[in-house]
């Protein structure tokens, strides 16, 4: 074996060379960073990137990840000028066209979304599609959509590019080199990378950037770092030339037939997404080398996507097949790619996992990482792709591989707005788990937690209905609700994250953490953000404090890795922060007689020895629990946590005492609603790093009035002497047959200025209800006049319907439900 000449010492090394890491390594180089080196096994793009199929598509789910692609294609349009090398990126646009109503809901839906991205998009019908694109069959389509600004480029070519751009800012490149571990320091409970092992010497460094592909859990595993992705089989063919195919030719997308296809040298790339995918081997067993390698041709496999492309272009009938693609790419647990500094190891980032969209992802997410590396945080919304997302549990092999024959599929699936994925479950459960299921709950998963999101009434199949308009389920849901406002529900809310912040300095921890101020007497709780130096939302959460030295810290199930992450980064001395979620079973019991039932099962006062906010451990029925009195449905209400031993004799006194009372089981369908009615904010929809306390109406939770610094202050104090250029409000659509899901386009005075976050049917209003971020566009930002003045919409699949917008909850905005005394 010949031996490369490595450096002594990179301040980053990035590992892999294919399109994302030489994206990495441009915008590092771009961003001042050149002491920078990239390692790659065998050489640039050969590993999965060479045999992409090259599809730029710009909208996305959201506008973070839009904007990300949008960048993307900014960055790829001028490339080759700055080079000398093309990037084979050209702008052709895309025709998405639809089968079926339900998926032509979609595609109206779409257009909408693309109006509140300011992004060009338009709705088709089936003979001004053909016009776009002659080889077409139309007689069975419903419509379609057509995007001017999609395109495609040449993964290869990109690579090699970005690859040159970096290189003559000094990033130096080296191929055939195999890392095979990291040095690695222990810091306290943390450890920190210092340096990479390899076939031909060891490379000091600060920075790891593992962005090995499929073979990103091998590098991960040097770090001890998990990265839950598994690799499938991924088909298309290319074709003789075509008549009548030329290089403008539109992308074709034909989603209910699974399939896209490209023009490819005056003949046409053919590929999909199949409903049930083929798993490849674990990164383990990939052979080595693999480079440039295809795996076995499938035919059997590809034939229900051939079959479909073939109703869809007659033409293909009768054309020959040039030459099978069958490559390995690898897939995530929930289709989003993974990006972000690993919790656990300071200093060892992760670029990998891209579904099959990483041309079009690379630029955008290339920059992103540059921009945390060398901010130390993230400088935009990226927490549907963090890294810390995902817990433990998701990288289990066995769990993955069956995960992965269903994540494929959902690129072309219908987004229904409600979907639950199916596969590997259940994975983690509460301790009421058999109860809820055996009283007729129908199941939802967060962050692996199995969790009841509406109970069928006895007689009726627990099943979870997909709809565009208002599903089967909703009057269960309406029952729960009525439920609750009327008398007494029981939730299962187990799979909330807890942690234990302890020790001498945790206090101080917290103070710098949080927005509120958490300094308050031992038996108290506080509603509280933590935001980043730039006061965007990172958390959202509930502070107890339960002893000088102690406190109890509630959030979300979907952040517990998030959120344990940026406490352990930003603690203060001798701090200990310890993840209890699984210790403690959660019992929600809200309605106006959840103090009438609790009674009966504490000799413990309840009245104005237990007001708002307070947190006591009291004996409950044979158990004891953690009471505390807080809600998040807007009703008087507790919520107990008690140690997950005692889960079930807790649950089954309750339910027993509560027969009388009217007490049923509710779900998180319910929360979801009656949130809405009383416009909670919620993190990861309404509270996002993009959005701070004073867009988010939220300062009351601030400690501004003050000395006491905190994490974010500046940027909060700063926003809101300049104003919120958007603001978060509530909404209620006027027609009450309206089915709003969250994701709509708002509008004032006939003009785009915002989207749904969060939408359900509340039963208490009678109509739909939400909460929408929106803003003036033309730079008026969101004042108070602004807001409460004009006419507002939303835009439900291309109807327009008038709302009522309001910066007060539509259901009882002065909280006199809450019962605080």
């Amino acid at each position: 074996m010949s031996t490369v000449e490595l450096p002594q010492r990179a301040r980053v090394v990035v590992v892999g060379g294919g399109v994302v890491g030489a994206s990495v390594a441009y915008h590092l180089a771009h961003l001042g960073e050149t002491d920078v080196l990239v390692l790659e096994q065998g050489t640039l793009s050969c590993g999965t990137t060479w045999h992409a199929a090259g599809l730029v598509g710009q909208l996305r789910a959201s506008e973070a990840a839009t904007r990300l692609v949008r960048y993307s294609t900014e960055l790829y349009a001028r490339l080759e000028a700055e080079t000398g090398l093309s990037t084979g990126y050209r702008v052709c646009g895309g025709l998405t066209v639809a089968r079926t109503p339900e998926r032509m809901v979609q595609l109206r839906r779409t257009v909408a979304n693309a109006a509140a991205y300011d992004l060009d998009c338009e709705l088709l019908t089936p003979a001004q599609a053909a016009e776009r694109y002659p080889l077409l069959r139309t007689h069975d389509l419903q419509g379609a959509i057509w995007l001017p600004g999609d395109g495609r480029a040449d993964p290869a070519d990109l690579t090699q590019a970005l690859a040159r751009g970096a290189r003559a800012l000094g990033v130096r490149v080296a191929e055939r080199v195999r890392v095979t571990g990291l040095r690695l320091e222990e810091r306290g409970d943390r450890r920190r990378v210092t340096g990479v092992l390899t076939e031909h010497g060891e490379v000091e460094c600060e920075v790891v950037v593992n962005a090995a592909g499929q073979w990103a859990p091998l590098v991960g595993a040097m770090a001890g770092v998990e990265v839950p992705l598994h690799s499938a089989e991924h088909f298309y063919v290319v074709t003789d030339q075509v008549e009548g195919v030329h290089r403008d030719l539109p992308v074709l997308r034909d989603p209910d037939g699974y399939t896209y296809v490209k023009e490819e040298v005056g003949g046409l790339l053919v590929g999909g997404f199949e409903p049930e995918a083929k798993p490849w081997v674990a990164p383990e067993e990939i052979p080595y080398p693999f480079e440039f390698r295809l795996l076995e041709e499938d035919w059997e496999h590809f034939s229900l996507l051939m079959d479909s492309a073939v109703h869809r272009l007659p033409v293909l009938a009768d054309t020959g097949i040039r030459k099978f693609y069958n490559g390995p790419e690898s897939f995530t647990p929930d289709n989003q790619f993974i990006l972000g500094e690993a919790p656990g190891c300071d200093g060892f980032f992760v670029a990998a996992g891209f579904n099959s969209v990483g041309i079009a992802s690379a630029g955008g997410a290339g920059r992103a990482l540059a921009e945390w590396v060398l901010d130390g945080e993230p400088t935009t919304d990226l927490v549907a792709v963090d890294v810390r997302r995902f817990p433990s549990v998701a990288a289990n092999r066995t769990w993955l591989r069956s995960r992965v024959v269903e994540v494929l599929g959902l690129h072309y699936a219908v987004p229904w707005p409600n979907r639950e994925l199916t596969s590997g479950r259940p994975q983690r459960c509460s301790p009421l788990y058999d109860r809820t299921v055996a009283q007729g709950a129908v199941l939802g998963s967060r962050n692996g937690w199995e969790r009841p999101l509406v109970f069928a009434p006895a007689g009726e199949e627990p099943r979870l209905e997909y709809s565009w308009g208002r599903p089967a389920w909703a009057d269960w849901c309406d029952a729960e609700q009525r439920a609750t406002r009327s008398a007494v529900a029981l939730f299962d809310q187990t799979s909330f994250s807890k942690y234990l912040v302890t020790g001498p300095d945790a206090l101080a921890t917290l103070q710098w953490t949080c927005t509120a101020d958490v300094d308050v007497p031992v038996g108290r709780a506080v509603y509280t953000g933590m935001l980043d130096a730039h006061g965007g939302y990172q958390a959202d959460v509930t502070v107890t404090r339960t002893g000088a030295e102690e406190f109890l810290v509630v959030s979300s199930a979907a952040t517990t890795e998030r959120d344990l992450d940026r406490l352990r980064r930003h603690r203060v001395g001798a701090t200990a922060v310890v993840d209890v979620t699984g210790a403690y079973a959660v019992l929600g019991l809200m309605g106006p007689r959840s103090r009438e039932l609790l009674g009966r099962l504490t000799p413990a006062p309840l009245d104005d020895a237990h007001p708002f906010g307070t947190s006591r451990v009291l004996p409950v029925g044979r158990g004891r629990a953690r009471v505390t009195r807080i809600t998040y449905v807007g009703e008087l209400g507790y919520e107990l946590y008690v140690p997950t031993e005692q889960a079930l004799v807790v649950h089954d006194a309750l339910v027993e005492a509560g027969t009388d009372l009217g007490l049923v089981p509710a779900g998180y369908s319910a929360i979801e609603a009656m949130r809405l009615e009383k416009g909670y904010r919620a993190f990861g929809r309404e509270l996002t790093p993009e959005v701070t306390p004073v867009e988010a109406g939220l300062t009351f939770a601030c400690k501004l009035g003050g000395d006491t610094d905190f994490l974010g202050r500046g940027a909060v104090e700063a926003r809101r002497a300049a104003g919120p250029a958007r603001r978060v409000v509530s909404l209620v659509c006027s027609d009450p047959e309206a089915w709003l899901w969250g994701g709509e386009l708002v509008l004032r005075d006939g003009e785009p200025v915002g989207q749904v976050t969060s939408a359900a049917w509340g039963a208490s209003v009678g109509a739909s209800v939400g909460l929408a971020l929106v803003g003036d566009r033309a730079g008026a930002g969101a004042s108070p006049a602004w807001c409460d003045t004009g006419t507002w919409e939303v835009d439900l699949a291309g109807e327009r319907l008038p709302l009522t917008v309001s910066r007060r909850p539509p259901f009882d905005p002065d909280g006199t439900r809450l019962g605080r005394s």
